[in-house]
């Protein structure tokens, strides 16, 4: 049986249990959260439709596309990943879901045995006609943060930790070498002490689009996730983190022995410390960077930050 739901979307009815999807379009009682969802649905198409000129160009996906997208057949849902948006604590959550009874407890999985790519299946691994079943009846969602705390976060993470010596080796020698003048041989050698003005001017610099792509850290979410050419059921804010994990794993059926793991981080990227970090950013240079992250600002409904001295 197919029967339309009032948001104009068909979904399939299963006899007995309702699937994830039924559950969001035509919630048992409407409520403020399904509401909400469905506005932050809207901004999103609204934005693909204003901008899509620059937003389609890509018309056709390739599975290659598709390496962020984290399935679980179990629960039919498949989320995007984005770095520096709680991905470490989904990806353990999907462990979980997906792991079927082999982990109970999120944050007994270490965090870097959560980024081991063969913990999970993403949707690249599957057929085409497999991927298109799934994008078509699955429930997908992904979580988005600010643009520029995201930034900021990930900055701090990268190349203000001395551990991260593969990411100082990688890019913060290639940033050191083309953004300072009279670089020392020891900066150009170990790129472990990036300024964040350098690595503005890094992302902004044309050559560096050209080259290759951003690497995920600071990639936008409209690249890593293509949420202009997928639908997604759920967009999770970070800045509601646990409400909107909760929501999602509630929508799975999970939510009475999965909760979201939530804990004070102390080292946390917050507002006034990215105000600090665009201080020293020249206008222009705001300006450009914020033309980079535009899309993400528009798309999830992010003001143009106060700091921001553009002209």
């Amino acid at each position: 049986v197919m029967r339309r739901n009032p948001f104009g979307m068909d979904i399939c009815c299963r006899k007995g249990s309702r699937s994830p999807l039924q559950e969001l379009y035509n919630p048992t009682q409407l409520s403020n959260t399904a509401i909400l969802h469905q506005i932050r649905r809207d901004q999103v198409t609204d934005t693909c439709r204003a901008n899509s000129v620059s937003s389609r160009k890509r018309r056709v996906l390739t599975p290659n596309d598709l390496k962020h997208l984290v399935v679980d057949e179990d629960h039919e849902m498949i989320y995007c990943y984005v770095p520096k948006v709680a991905c470490t604590n989904w990806k353990r959550v999907m462990m979980v879901l997906t792991g079927r009874g082999k982990y109970s407890d999120p944050m007994e999985i270490p965090a870097n045995e959560a980024h081991v790519s063969s913990n999970l299946k993403t949707l690249n691994q599957y057929s085409i006609p497999e991927i298109n079943h799934r994008l078509k009846n699955y429930m997908k969602f992904l979580f988005v943060r600010e643009p520029f705390e995201r930034l900021v976060s990930a900055y701090r993470n990268k190349f203000t930790q001395k551990y991260n010596t593969s990411f100082h080796k990688r890019y913060g020698t290639k940033i050191v070498r083309r953004q300072r003048k009279n670089a020392t041989q020891e900066a150009l050698r170990k790129g472990d002490d990036v300024k964040f003005e350098e690595f503005v001017a890094y992302l902004i610099d044309p050559h560096t689009q050209r080259e290759e792509p951003f690497n995920e850290h600071w990639q936008t979410v409209y690249s890593l996730c293509h949420p202009c050419h997928i639908h997604y059921d759920l967009i999770g804010k970070y800045e509601t983190l646990e409400e909107d994990s909760n929501y999602v794993l509630q929508l799975a059926g999970v939510g009475n022995y999965l909760k979201f793991p939530t804990y004070a981080k102390s080292t946390r990227t917050t507002d006034e410390m990215t105000t600090e970090f665009f201080q020293n950013i020249s206008s222009l240079h705001q300006m450009q960077l914020y033309e980079v992250y535009k899309l993400d600002f528009l798309m999830f409904n992010y003001s143009v930050p106060s700091y921001l001295k553009l002209e």
